[in-house]
């Protein structure tokens, strides 16, 4: 299991890979989503191992039941039961050693922190998301909490890069109408949308000052899920925390 995280003044930020857990085939290993047709014995399993070795407390970890859309959940803690997570593709809180995940097997997740009003967020920007505004909601509701921009620190993981994600061109017009940033190209010359890209750009035009992007394309990564790719598989996950 590679987690990929970064510490930066109290703020935790992780990304997982798809090894190191108990799924079976096609979900192998880590799969993190619970609903993807994995059993659940094992999701649970892994989402324990996945949280014992980032050194959180399993039982203070918010997902969500993610829908594409735009809306912000305010976490004042766990939810309890899976089946209580609301339908939100973003949340913020400003429990310390609460850990907000969000789950993603080609879109972007995206994760913020504002160590200094104690304010984290995370987000899932798909393609939908994006143009729905998912990133510029997240951030609004972390400045209701106190939060301001300026402090702000994003990082977006693992997701498919623009060189990949090809899709009709209307649908990237449509998309670029919106998110000029977004318009792309696949590396095979057909019209595409880079929504990594346009993530960046939303999160520069909310004025968060510190960003950072992984450079891994889960479509072009056996290391990680891809929807794209795989169709039938696994989700991988990204936490953000205080301590």
């Amino acid at each position: 299991m590679t987690l990929g995280q970064h510490i930066e003044n109290g703020a935790h930020f992780a990304f997982t890979d798809r090894w190191g857990g108990v799924s079976a085939v096609p979900y192998e290993e880590l799969n993190l989503g619970g609903a993807v047709g994995d059993d659940p014995a094992a999701v649970l399993a892994n989402r324990v191992i996945a949280a014992r070795a980032l050194g959180i407390d399993p039982e203070l970890v918010v997902w969500m039941n993610q829908v594409h859309g735009r809306d912000v959940a305010v976490v004042p803690g766990p939810w309890g039961p899976a089946a209580d997570a609301p339908s939100v593709d973003a949340v913020v809180t400003t429990r310390r050693r609460l850990a907000l995940a969000v789950l993603t097997a080609d879109c972007t997740p995206v994760l913020l922190a504002d160590p200094v009003a104690g304010v984290v967020g995370a987000a899932h920007a798909g393609r939908p998301g994006l143009v729905a505004g998912v990133v510029p909601a997240v951030v609004e509701a972390m400045v209701g909490l106190g939060a301001e921009p300026g402090r702000m620190t994003a990082r977006t993981g693992p997701a498919v890069c623009g060189r990949c994600y090809e899709v009709p061109a209307e649908m990237r017009d449509a998309v670029a109408e919106v998110v000029p940033a977004a318009y792309a190209e696949t590396s095979w010359g057909t019209p595409a949308v880079d929504v990594v890209a346009g993530v960046h750009a939303q999160l520069a035009e909310a004025g968060v000052a510190h960003l950072h992007r992984s450079p891994v394309c889960t479509l072009e990564s056996r290391d990680h899920f891809s929807y794209r790719r795989d169709r039938v598989t696994g989700r991988l996950a990204g936490y953000v925390w205080l301590e």
